[in-house]
């Protein structure tokens, strides 16, 4: 497996970080054993390493499709043309701020996950900031098909972010669905749905000026007719594919609001590019109901991805286990995955905060059980794999095991045969 980090860190830990450009991978090739970013303040803020990382090489770039069509309806058998190339992906990664790097990406590729989205990148710092760019985005090529997510309000600047991602990823997202106070505060993600003409030029700029697809990811108006509007001028702008989140943007609590599925199903029947589904993922058998109530080509999957990355291998968390025989202890628990997941950390380096974050949100049924433990990683300032593992093995140690279930079903293998 090979890294690809957009601004690659030189042999010596002390040396300033220097941009190179992507379009010339060949001069990018790092050791991610050097991946440290000594200036750092927080040690949070150093990329993980390990002293026996190998050399990698990067990835070629993918192959430029051809210029943009004059003909919508060209355009539209491109967009399908495209995600039939990818293998029509029905299980992804959603976009997820600090939360779906490369390692957890891997992670939940390993784990049935047909393809990701790099968390949110904020359009203007990664264009002119090297640190950031070297940071917060690394790839490598086993990581396909991939969306490369960022966030924007001024068309110009995004295109200069997108420009320097699109040799090394399959589309180029647009999040205008972040529901959050500081997206409130920098104007974007779901706060421009205030501001359409700016959302369509958006869209426009990219579609006329990459030659990677533009995807989109928005949430639902609370009337069902603008959301339509809303999707439709997103299409008709150059969007090549559509995810829709069916919660308004008022709706931040996913546990106490449930998506509406009825506003996606519309939004599919209403558009003729591909339109993935996000919200109410907790287990296989959603993703199935959700595919069929739905009709979408595609479904998202987040916070329950966090807790669990084998979600779509068909494991689940004791709080959706069903009673029967066939549900039972599938072998495999969060400290197991919390292992593979330091392992990919260790290949493939990333800003220790994000580590502490997978490690708490996988952990979380075994602190409630061991909230010492919990409390002696809280204190670490400054964490190795050396201690995480050891802290792994004691939680093992103390007992109270807790396993994830699986249950046999025909569905991955009907999921398989429909992409086929």
């Amino acid at each position: 497996m090979q890294l690809r980090r957009l601004s690659p860190l030189l042999a010596s830990p002390r040396r300033r970080l220097r941009l190179r450009s992507p379009t010339n991978p060949s001069s990018a090739t790092m050791s991610p054993g050097a991946a440290h970013l000594a200036t750092a303040a927080d040690p949070d803020e150093d990329l993980c390493a390990s002293a026996g990382a190998s050399e990698a090489e990067v990835p070629a770039p993918a192959p430029h499709l051809p210029p943009l069509p004059v003909s919508a309806e060209e355009r539209l058998e491109r967009a399908w043309a495209h995600w039939r190339r990818l293998g029509s992906p029905r299980l992804l990664v959603a976009p997820m701020v600090d939360n779906s790097e490369l390692p957890f990406r891997m992670l939940c590729r390993r784990y049935g996950a047909d393809a990701a989205y790099t968390p949110m990148l904020h359009s203007r710092i990664f264009s002119e900031n090297e640190k950031y760019r070297s940071m917060e985005f690394t790839t490598c090529k086993e990581d396909r098909p991939l969306f490369v997510q960022f966030c924007a309000n001024d068309p110009d600047i995004l295109l200069q972010a997108a420009k320097k991602v699109e040799p090394y990823c399959d589309y180029v997202d647009i999040n205008f669905g972040c529901p959050q106070r500081i997206a409130r505060r920098g104007n974007y993600g779901a706060f421009l749905m205030d501001n359409l003409p700016l959302v369509k030029s958006l869209v426009q700029n990219l579609a006329a000026n990459l030659h990677v697809p533009v995807s989109v990811k928005i949430r639902v108006f609370p009337r069902l007719e603008d959301t339509l509007a809303y999707a439709k001028m997103l299409e008709e702008a150059g969007a090549s594919l559509v995810a829709v989140h069916g919660r308004t943007r008022d709706e931040k609590d996913g546990k106490k609001f449930r998506a509406d599925w009825d506003a996606i199903k519309a939004v599919k029947d209403a558009l003729r590019v591909p339109v993935l589904a996000n919200g109410n993922i907790r287990h296989m058998e959603d993703v199935k109901n959700c595919l069929e109530h739905t009709g979408a080509d595609g479904v998202l999957s987040a916070e329950t991805l966090l807790e669990n990355p084998a979600v779509f291998a068909g494991f689940r968390t004791k709080e959706w286990k069903e009673d029967g025989d066939e549900n039972g202890d599938g072998g495999l628990d969060q400290a197991d995955l919390v292992i593979e997941y330091l392992k990919l950390c260790e290949q493939y380096p990333v800003p220790w905060r994000m580590v502490r974050s997978h490690v708490h949100k996988m952990l979380g049924d075994w602190f409630r059980v061991h909230p010492e433990v919990r409390e002696e990683l809280n204190k670490q300032n400054k964490l190795t794999f050396e201690w995480l593992h050891d802290m792994v093995m004691r939680l093992k140690d103390l007992g109270g095991r807790v396993p994830l279930y699986r249950k046999e079903t025909a569905l991955g293998q009907t999921l398989a045969s429909s992409n086929a």
